[in-house]
């Protein structure tokens, strides 16, 4: 984690863990500097609104190298927080706790974090027991962080009121992955997958994931949290864990994201949020994007026709 970087926010169409408050890569981005398959340059946006035909930052941000290199990024600045606000509820079930960020969103606050853990992270991760906990952090002109907690106390006030040290626990935490470290060296298949849906149908989502992942012989658990969420819909960020025979953990894992991933596709979830495709998810890509992949295959061979551009990621030929 402490190795990310731009150019991989960049090519992967990344997140931040404040995105609610700065937003995604994608919405950052002024301009880059490209270099195309046939070592043409080309440098792209430069304002912050323009209607000058599509948008070629967005066909790069997130292309994974396979239609151009970004050799430069022009990117938004935000003013350095000069306050901050904490606070932490649990909800009775998840779906309480999904209801309660969506009016948040839905009144137009953007608390920087807005992080709803089930009761199994909430127990894993804060030692909670039958409560689903959610985390909330603010940052900014002290004003502006008044009214975004203020409401979010209004919108959270059928939860329970917690500790919001349970905020500065995740904070001082969240980049530490030794624990999934260990439990990989112990012989585990341990495996982490975020996608995005609309407020709706996150409930379904996170029920058919969940029994889905957890249907695949030699799962031990299955879990989410909401780790990022917009006014139309939110992250669901699935981690899953599995022990079987040494020769077997090629097809579990597979088995376990194609269980997972179906579920989400046919619940009207988005394949990713901001971890991008790469290989493991390829062969979803059809699934998702259905005509969509022909009208992205057509621009790869229109900007790389002899495909010597990151080859095989993205689902592409």
């Amino acid at each position: 984690i402490n190795l990310s970087t731009v150019g991989g926010w960049l090519a992967c169409r990344g997140a931040g863990q404040l995105s609610n408050r700065y937003g995604k890569i994608e919405d950052m981005v002024v301009g880059l500097d490209v270099a195309l398959a046939d070592g043409t340059t080309l440098r792209t946006g430069g304002n912050a609104r323009q209607a000058v035909g599509p948008d070629l930052n967005q066909l790069f941000v997130g292309s994974e190298g396979t239609l151009g290199i970004i050799t430069g990024a022009r990117l938004r600045l935000h003013p350095a927080p000069v306050h901050e606000a904490r606070a932490a509820w649990g909800f009775s079930t998840f779906e309480e706790g999904l209801d309660a960020c969506r009016r948040v969103l839905r009144r137009g606050a953007t608390p920087a974090v807005l992080r709803l853990y089930d009761d199994v992270e909430s127990q894993r991760n804060f030692g909670t027991s039958d409560v689903h906990v959610l985390l909330v952090l603010d940052e900014g002109d002290p004003g502006l962080v008044t009214a975004t907690m203020s409401a979010v106390h209004e919108e959270c006030r059928a939860g329970l009121l917690l500790d919001p040290d349970l905020v500065e626990r995740w904070m001082g935490h969240r980049n530490d992955v030794s624990a999934l470290e260990q439990l990989i060296e112990g012989g585990l298949v341990v495996d982490t997958m975020e996608i995005t849906g609309p407020w709706g149908k996150l409930p379904e989502i996170y029920r058919a994931a969940v029994a889905a992942i957890k249907g695949v012989d030699g799962t031990l658990a299955a879990s989410a949290h909401q780790s990022h969420a917009y006014t139309d819909g939110a992250c669901l960020y699935f981690t899953f864990a599995g022990k079987v025979d040494a020769d077997d953990k090629d097809r579990f894992y597979r088995a376990a994201w194609d269980a997972g991933t179906h579920a989400v596709l046919s619940h009207g979830g988005a394949l990713s949020h901001h971890h991008g495709v790469g290989i493991n998810r390829a062969r979803f890509m059809r699934e998702a994007l259905g005509d969509g992949l022909d009208v992205l295959a057509a621009v790869k061979q229109a900007l790389d026709p002899n495909g010597i551009l990151n080859p095989g990621k993205l689902g592409l030929p």
